[in-house]
C-alpha cells in the first residue's frame, strides 16, 4: 500500500501542535508540540488592559520546530511521502501588514511594537470600537449587516483594526492591509503573500469580517468608511473572495520544504479557525453538535442554507457560508470562558502559597518549585473529589461571565458574580458552583438553538477538558439532559487540518469522505442521570434569576 502522509498543524493560544497522519488508514505516525517562547515569557500582553498580542516570530519559529519534529518521528524518509499540509489557527487574530504582506512586527522599526503584531482572539482592547460598528452596521441604508453574526465583538476583525488605527498612527500609516493568522501561514508557505492575491478562508471572512453572498461580499466600502475612512482602505485591499478549507493553494516553497524536511511537491491546503477544524476532526455532520471544550467553548453545527431561511438567529449564534464544510452554513456559538474559570480559581487559591513560599527559608528553592508544581497539578482534581456525592439544589450560584458573555445575546461588559456565600462555604462548594455556572452557560446556548428550530440529535465533545475531566462532562450531560460523546481525537483541531490537507491533495474528493477514513471513534460516553437532572434544573432557574439581576438589576 502506498504511504500517503498529510500534516495538520494547529496554532493554539499557547503553542502549535502538529500531527502526521496516514491518510489511508487514519493512523497518527508522528506528532509534536512547541510552545511560543515570547508568549511564555508574557511579552507584549497587558491582561489588566485586556491586551493580548503575539509576535509573528513565535508562530514561524515554533511551527518550523514542531513540524520538523513530527515528521522526524515518522522515520528518516517520511518527508518524501508527505502529500499535503494544512493549518488552523485561533481567530479572529489579525495583524497589520505592508504592501508585500509582511507583518509589520517583522520590520526593524516595529519589531517590539505590540500594535504591529497579531492581535490574539481574546484581545478585548476594542470594546468601544465594537460598539461603533454595531451602531452603524445594524442599520445602514435599511440593511442589517450583522444579521448573520449578531452583536459585533471586540474580539473580531474590524473592531481590532479600527482600534489600532486610532491609537497608533505609525502602524496605521505603514499598514497597507491586514491579514488573519489563518490566512497568513498558507501565504507564507506558498510565498504568495500579496494581500490582494493571498488566500482568505471562508471561516474568517464570514464569521469575523462579515462576508456573505447576500451582501455580495464584505459590507460596502461606503458603509465601513462612514465609521472610519481607514476601514474603507482595508476593504479595498482585502483582495478576492474567500475560499473554503480544503482548497488546493499550490505547492510549498523550496525554502519551507527544506525547513520542514518535506517534499517540494507537498500541496498546501486551505485553512480554518481551530474550533472549526476541531469540529471536522471530531466528525461533525448535519444535526450533530460539536463542543470544543477548553479555555473557552465553541459550539458548532452545519446546516443547509434553505433550512435556515426565516429563522432569526442573530442573537443566538454566528452563521457563515462554507465555514466548516463546503456546501453548508457553519453555525457557531460560544462561551468566552470555561476552563479559564477554573484556571482563575486555581491561581486565586495558589496566591498565598506563591507569596509565602517566596519569602520563606524553611525549604530549598528546589523544594519550593516541586511543592508549587504538585499543588497546581492536584488542585482541581482534589476539589472535584470533595464536592457533594449526592444531587441537591445548590444554595450557591455563580455566573460564567468571567470574560463577558458571547452567546446568546453578546454582552462583553458583563462580569461574573457568586451569590449565596456564608461562613460555612468551603473551597469545594465554590468550585462546584463555578462548574455548574460553566455548564449552565452552555445550556443557555443549547436551549436557545433548539428553541429556534435547530435540530440537534447528537453531541460530541472534544478538547482538553472533555478528555480530562469526567466530572465536568458528566455534569454537562446532566445539565443538558443529553448524552455526551467524547471524541478519541487527542488533537482534534490538527486532525481536522489534516483532513483539509487530504482533500487539497486530491486523496479524497470531499471533507465528509475524508472524515470517514481519518476521524477517530469515541472513547467515553456520558449519559444524564435522572436525579441529577432534576436537581440541576432547579439550580439552573436560580442561575437565570441571578443573571437577570446582575445584568438588569432585576428589571426583566
Amino acid at each position: 500500500m502506498e504511504t500517503k502522509l498529510v500534516i495538520g498543524a494547529d496554532f493554539g493560544s499557547d503553542s502549535v501542535r502538529a500531527i502526521v497522519v496516514n491518510a489511508i488508514t487514519g493512523e497518527t505516525n508522528g506528532e509534536a508540540v512547541c510552545a511560543y517562547p515570547r508568549w511564555a515569557e508574557g511579552k507584549y500582553c497587558e491582561p489588566e488592559n485586556y491586551q493580548f498580542r503575539q509576535h509573528p516570530l513565535d508562530y514561524l519559529e515554533s511551527f518550523e520546530k514542531c513540524v520538523k519534529q513530527a515528521v522526524l518521528a515518522c522515520g528518516p524518509s517520511a518527508g518524501e511521502h508527505v502529500y499535503a499540509i494544512s493549518v488552523d489557527t485561533t481567530g479572529s487574530t489579525p495583524c497589520p501588514v505592508n504592501r508585500e504582506g509582511v507583518p509589520l512586527a517583522l520590520l526593524d522599526e516595529f519589531h517590539e511594537n505590540p500594535n504591529a503584531m497579531f492581535h490574539l482572539w481574546k484581545d478585548h482592547t476594542a470594546i468601544k470600537e465594537a460598539q461603533e460598528i454595531n451602531d452603524r452596521l445594524s442599520n445602514f441604508h435599511g440593511v442589517d449587516y450583522l444579521k448573520f453574526q449578531g452583536t459585533y465583538s471586540s474580539e473580531w476583525w474590524w473592531a481590532k483594526i479600527l482600534h489600532t488605527s486610532r491609537i497608533d498612527p505609525r502602524v496605521k500609516e505603514a499598514a497597507w492591509s491586514w491579514v488573519e493568522h489563518s490566512d497568513w501561514i498558507p501565504a507564507v508557505l506558498t510565498h504568495r503573500t500579496d494581500p490582494l492575491a493571498m488566500y482568505r478562508c471562508s471561516c474568517a471572512a464570514g464569521h469575523k469580517a462579515l462576508w456573505n453572498s447576500e451582501f455580495n461580499g464584505l459590507p460596502p466600502t461606503d458603509c465601513l468608511s462612514s465609521i472610519d475612512p481607514y476601514l474603507g482602505v482595508v476593504t479595498r485591499h482585502y483582495g478576492s473572495g474567500p475560499q473554503n478549507a480544503g482548497t488546493c493553494l499550490g505547492t510549498i516553497s523550496k525554502e519551507w520544504a527544506d525547513k520542514l524536511g518535506i517534499s517540494e511537491k507537498t500541496v498546501v491546503g486551505g485553512s480554518s479557525f481551530d474550533a472549526h477544524a476541531g469540529a471536522v476532526g471530531a466528525g461533525i455532520k448535519p444535526t450533530t453538535l460539536v463542543k470544543v471544550v477548553g479555555t473557552s467553548t465553541v459550539d458548532m453545527l452545519i446546516e443547509k442554507y434553505d433550512n435556515l431561511k426565516g429563522k432569526n438567529l442573530k442573537q443566538l449564534c454566528g452563521q457563515a457560508e462554507d465555514s466548516i464544510i463546503p456546501g453548508y452554513v457553519g453555525i457557531e456559538a460560544s462561551q468566552a470562558a470555561f476552563g479559564d474559570i477554573f484556571a482563575w480559581l486555581r491561581k486565586t487559591l495558589m496566591w498565598p502559597t506563591h507569596n509565602i513560599l517566596n519569602h520563606t527559608s524553611l525549604i530549598t528553592d528546589e523544594q519550593k518549585e516541586k511543592l508549587t508544581e504538585e499543588l497546581q497539578e492536584k488542585m482541581i482534581s482534589t476539589l472535584e473529589k470533595n464536592i457533594h456525592s449526592v444531587p441537591e439544589v445548590s444554595s450557591i450560584v455563580a455566573l460564567d461571565w468571567f470574560n463577558g458573555r458571547r452567546y446568546p445575546n453578546i454582552n462583553e461588559t458583563l462580569q461574573s458574580g457568586i451569590y449565596g456565600l456564608k461562613l460555612g462555604t468551603e473551597a469545594p462548594d465554590i468550585f462546584e458552583a463555578l462548574s455548574m455556572a460553566a455548564c449552565f452557560g452552555s445550556k443557555t446556548i443549547f436551549d436557545s438553538l433548539v428553541s429556534a428550530g435547530i435540530e440537534i440529535k447528537e453531541i460530541i465533545a472534544v478538547g482538553g477538558i472533555a478528555r480530562k475531566s469526567s466530572y465536568s462532562m458528566q455534569l454537562m450531560a446532566d445539565v443538558l439532559n443529553r448524552p455526551i460523546h467524547i471524541s478519541a481525537a487527542t488533537q482534534a483541531c490538527a486532525r481536522g487540518a489534516a483532513i483539509y490537507a487530504s482533500v487539497a491533495a486530491g486523496i479524497y474528493p470531499s471533507i465528509p469522505e475524508a472524515q470517514a477514513h481519518i476521524c477517530e471513534d469515541y472513547i467515553t460516553n456520558y449519559y444524564p442521570r435522572e436525579e441529577y437532572v432534576v436537581a440541576y434544573a432547579k439550580t439552573y432557574e436560580k442561575f437565570l434569576k441571578f443573571g437577570n439581576f446582575v445584568e438588569f438589576g432585576g428589571q426583566q
